[in-house]
């Protein structure tokens, strides 16, 4: 089914109320989707509440069809503060992944109108069960996989590609369309245009690697013990220098991948939010089952601003660490903390 069109796309700071359960069932086709997005069984929770725009959907990055990074266009769709999975409904999904809403499920107010109405309306919405029982069976799908018929976790990750158009990495009007959305202002584009340009001046003259920390041959050094960190633990990220000795030729350590979108980090404190032990592979639908160490830090996400062929796409991904790139903050050096911001890392 279509989007319903309001007057006006939706843009940052607009304050919306997301629709009841019973008119967001009306949108949806029978595989609860709206052009091919799910509507996920976590988002029914927030029927009827008022929040605010944070960014308008002009695109997404692909992580899952391979080749060279690229982004894809997505339309009528935005994102509402940092509202994200809870993975609930999908096996306890650990990813986070921020939610998608199509305009079609929201409702534009007035910041100074009556709130509550919403939420009232929610209490006694007749249409929470039926979205709960339509969305729940969306949450599976069977895909082929390995030449067999299998039956795997479908959600907004797996299905974004068939959600959003493919776009040539060189049309300028994607950059265009985040400065007219008001995602981002006139010298917050130019400085991340400026580091791709350079970036892509200096590959091609091979003064950059495509990879921020890689061994030129051997193997890795020997990492340091476990540190056994959970949530709540504050950490100070290694330098590049110190990552660097434990990951591989491809800058991987233990088949992680350490990507320059993690490079601003280096030197700065944060808390472990999660050990990651579970997570959706987005191209099979697949739960993986993480058996060492995977880390995710508060605060610490893709910025979309040091990403070859993916500028500015908003997804704000958690990075997953290794505990050898971390040290425990108490055991750090007080003259290193603080670290870098991410505007600071080269493309």
């Amino acid at each position: 089914m279509s989007s319903e069109k309001s007057e006006r796309p939706l843009r940052p700071g607009d304050v919306i109320e997301v629709k009841s359960a019973a008119e967001i069932l009306e949108t949806l086709d029978g595989a609860a989707s709206v052009d091919a997005m799910p509507f996920m069984p976590e988002m029914a929770q927030f029927a009827g509440k008022r929040l605010t725009v944070s960014r308008r959907v002009e695109k997404i990055c692909d992580t899952v069809s391979g080749g060279p990074p690229n982004s894809r266009r997505m339309r009528d769709t935005v994102l509402l503060e940092d509202l994200r999975c809870d993975g609930s409904a999908h096996g306890g999904c650990q990813a986070k992944c921020r939610l998608y809403w199509k305009e079609s499920w929201l409702r534009r107010v007035e910041p100074e109108s009556n709130d509550g109405d919403g939420a009232a309306q929610l209490a006694q919405d007749d249409g929470l069960a039926p979205l709960e029982e339509l969305t729940r069976r969306g949450t599976r799908a069977m895909r082929e996989i390995d030449g067999a018929s299998v039956e795997s976790y479908r959600c907004q990750a797996t299905d974004a590609l068939r959600a959003a158009e493919p776009q040539s990495s060189y049309d300028l009007r994607q950059y265009a369309r985040e400065l007219a959305s008001g995602n981002v202002d006139l010298p917050h584009l130019l400085r991340v245009a400026l580091r791709g340009v350079s970036g892509m001046i200096r590959r091609r003259l091979r003064l950059l690697d495509y990879l921020p920390l890689r061994q030129n041959g051997g193997a890795p050094a020997a990492t340091e013990p476990e540190l056994n960190l959970r949530p709540g633990d504050m950490v100070e990220v290694r330098s590049p220098n110190e990552i660097k000795r434990t990951v591989d030729e491809g800058g991987k350590t233990r088949g992680l991948s350490f990507d320059w979108e993690m490079m601003p980090y280096c030197g700065g404190r944060y808390r472990v939010q999660d050990r990651v032990e579970r997570i959706i592979d987005e191209q099979t639908g697949q739960m993986l089952e993480i058996p060492s160490d995977c880390l995710i830090l508060d605060g610490v996400i893709c910025s979309g601003e040091h990403s070859r062929g993916r500028w500015l796409c908003p997804r704000g991904i958690y990075p997953y660490w290794r505990e050898a790139w971390l040290r425990r903050a108490e055991d750090a050096d007080p003259s290193s903390a603080g670290g870098s911001h991410p505007e600071a890392a080269q493309p």
